[in-house]
């Protein structure tokens, strides 16, 4: 989403939804809504994951000179009911994360942000609360300049985000947010995929920490 202006945002205020490489039919339905609501915006590309998608999106609020991004997923796990008192935060704070404090989306999911936290300690020796919430407030000038950093068609580009704020010493402001289990899709986190994704994180992240750190000299 991309906000503009204080109350109604005079107008300027846009909903944008990144079409994934959707195999359904998503884009015909959304291009139908798009009638009736003029300031919907969808992009659709070709399917990149998670990651990659969030890039697309925050990358176009960047060039159309947007105020401040806001991103949540579509699965139906966050209330966007909470993003006001996001918003009410939006001038102290570099980005407002949620913070998923009690989460019911299952303990293999649980365990797959724990191992990311771990990960990000050692990596990067920053401790993150919740570096992959899809829940964030940014002000884009901030984020403008620190986007470069991160590799292009990078699946955890959330993650690295949280950690080049981090590293960076911005204002972060982690606020608890609740976390409902998935209105759609299915959960294929097992054990061994656990274990796949600390070791791939843990040599994407050595590398990553490597060149942050020379972009800073």
């Amino acid at each position: 989403m991309v906000f503009s202006d204080r109350k109604n945002w005079g107008g300027k205020s846009r909903l944008l939804i990144v079409d994934d490489g959707s195999t359904d039919s998503t884009r015909q339905i959304l291009e139908k809504i798009q009638i009736r609501y003029p300031k919907l915006i969808v992009l659709a590309k070709e399917n990149g994951g998670h990651g990659a998608a969030c890039i697309y999106g925050y990358q176009y609020a960047i060039d159309h000179e947007a105020d401040y991004i806001f991103q949540t997923d579509s699965d139906g796990q966050t209330d966007s009911n909470e993003f006001w008192n996001f918003w009410e935060q939006r001038e102290n704070y570099d980005m407002v994360i949620g913070w998923r404090r009690r989460r019911k989306d299952g303990f293999s999911r649980v365990i797959v942000t724990k191992v990311l936290k771990i990960v990000i300690r050692v990596c990067f020796k920053e401790n993150v609360i919740d570096a992959n919430t899809p829940f964030r407030l940014m002000k884009t000038d901030i984020l403008k300049k620190y986007i470069v950093m991160i590799p292009g068609g990078y699946n955890l580009s959330n993650v690295l985000l949280s950690v080049i704020y981090a590293k960076k010493n911005l204002k972060v402001k982690y606020i608890p947010i609740s976390f409902q289990k998935r209105q759609g899709g299915k959960n294929f986190i097992n054990l061994r995929k656990i274990i796949k994704i600390g070791k791939d994180a843990v040599m994407d992240f050595t590398y990553l920490n490597k060149m942050i750190e020379y972009k800073e000299k």
